[in-house]
């Protein structure tokens, strides 16, 4: 039977013809050495083979950094073969390949490391995120979030549970606005400073706020100040949350110019950035310019969990 099938390739059989041959003994014992020499005679799936090799992207594991600490893994990319193939030959003879893609998953995760902070987002991953933290600042709020529709980005607000009990409506404008909802403690002390009970229970109140107020499945604790110790970490990662900080810092509450600020997002923001803002006037006067400054480095912006995700962006077109 092997010599059959070296004899319809020397005979310069055509491809019709080889993919009649071949349908013609796939039920026999056979199946699998004609659709290996179908592969090797079609000029079209060697090239989509090739291609395949050639844009190839190897997945990038999450780690534990000395500096940045837990960083988040990056899908891989990689040719669907059979998708791509499909797609082309049914296409108009002289059309381009229309390579199909997917994603590779990472082998491990940012779940997988265990109890450490993270401080960013993967560096191959092109976008941002604004983490806003509410403790106070209401009068700011309208403005920023009118911005933000504006421009078509979505934020992390990280809410102090004090403030949530007291601003249920306003909170879930917030939310309707479609931004992202997560954890502040609940009466914004220094965590480090406090017993391991204590860190509990600021976590867990606003956890539950944000549960009963808002139906929110939260995954993400911002400590107040950036103040935690290894049992803040610990504390939030039993209760399901990973303790997340910043990259870049607006430092707003100093009441820095708007023209500061944007100069220095501009220097300090990078693919994976973390950016930290409170609602103040400095932050209102200042994120339209802000906003302009990440995407004029090539940067979309996203919520810290779109960017601390592991998945691809630009999105990776599904096979069919």
């Amino acid at each position: 039977m092997v010599v059959s099938f070296v004899t319809v390739i020397m005979l310069g059989t055509g491809g019709w013809e080889l993919g009649r041959y071949i349908d013609s003994i796939k039920s026999g014992v056979d199946a699998v050495r004609a659709d290996t020499v179908f592969a090797e005679a079609d000029p079209l799936l060697q090239r989509i083979r090739q291609e395949a090799q050639e844009r190839y992207q190897k997945p990038v594991n999450a780690k534990v950094d000395p500096v940045w600490k837990a960083i988040p893994g990056y899908s891989g990319l990689e040719v669907d073969i059979d998708a791509s193939y499909s797609r082309t030959s049914s296409s108009p003879k002289g059309s381009p390949l229309q390579l199909v893609y997917r994603e590779v998953q990472p082998e491990i995760n940012l779940e997988d490391l265990g109890p450490y902070p993270v401080y960013r987002g993967n560096p191959n991953k092109p976008m941002a995120a604004i983490m806003i933290n509410v403790a106070w600042g209401n009068e700011y709020l309208p403005d920023i979030l009118n911005t933000l529709d504006e421009e078509k980005v979505k934020a992390t607000f990280f809410l102090d549970g004090t403030w949530l009990s007291k601003n249920e409506e306003l909170a879930k404008d917030i939310m309707n606005h479609g931004h992202e909802m997560s954890n502040h403690a609940y009466s914004h002390p220094d965590m480090s400073r406090i017993s391991r009970a204590a860190q509990k229970q600021q976590i867990t109140r606003t956890e539950e706020l944000l549960r009963s107020k808002l139906s929110v499945k939260n995954r993400w604790f911002a400590p107040p100040s950036g103040a935690f110790n290894q049992t803040t970490i610990e504390v939030a990662a039993a209760e399901g949350l990973k303790t997340v900080l910043w990259t870049v810092d607006t430092v707003d509450w100093k009441k820095p110019a708007p023209e500061w600020m944007i100069s220095k997002i501009s220097r300090e923001t990078g693919p994976g950035s973390l950016i930290l803002m409170h609602p103040t006037a400095s932050s209102r006067d200042a994120l339209k310019g802000m906003i302009a400054a990440v995407r004029e480095k090539g940067l979309a912006l996203g919520t810290v969990t779109e960017t601390l995700s592991p998945a691809r962006f630009p999105e990776v077109e599904a096979g069919s």
